[in-house]
């Protein structure tokens, strides 16, 4: 990979990515910082990089970077106090787009960050699976799981309608 590839895969990427990790962690500094890790862990490897293959490998740094902060805070019980904080707002809700965050928020990571990559990013089941280190069956499957909760989840709401 070349300088100039990897300056574009910045002006490519770099908004999506954030957009992907903003989305499942809702920390728009935690955001910002795992993109940049992604990058760096990326400045670091350029040499041993494909250029055809950057943004795959961007979107996997980034997901495990995510997923190692996620524990890593999960440990110092700050997402504990976030969740309390979160459930006692919950019934307040009448928005449907609210309602949908909510449930998102609720599944398990892996259905997470499946859906989001599918329904939001539009990626196909092959590149998720590269993405997420599964595959393709596995990411059809998460992601059935997860559209399932979804549905259950809202559908019980009558506030909806």
């Amino acid at each position: 990979m070349t300088i100039d590839e990897y300056n574009q895969a910045v002006n490519q990427f770099a908004d999506r990515i954030f957009r992907f990790v903003l989305k499942s962690i809702k920390d728009m500094h935690m955001a910002e910082d795992i993109v940049q890790d992604s990058y760096e862990k990326l400045w670091k490897n350029v040499h041993n990089v494909d250029g055809t293959k950057v943004k795959s490998y961007l979107f996997t740094t980034a997901y495990h970077t995510m997923i190692d902060r996620i524990r890593k805070e999960k440990r110092s019980s700050y997402i504990d106090d976030l969740s309390v904080h979160e459930e006692t707002h919950e019934s307040n809700y009448s928005d449907l787009s609210e309602i949908l965050k909510e449930a998102v928020n609720r599944l398990p990571e892996v259905q997470r960050m499946v859906l989001l990559l599918r329904d939001y990013e539009g990626y196909s089941y092959q590149e998720i699976g590269e993405i997420a280190g599964l595959n393709e069956s596995q990411v059809k499957v998460y992601i059935y799981r997860a559209r399932v909760f979804l549905k259950n989840y809202i559908g019980k709401l009558e506030t909806v309608i």
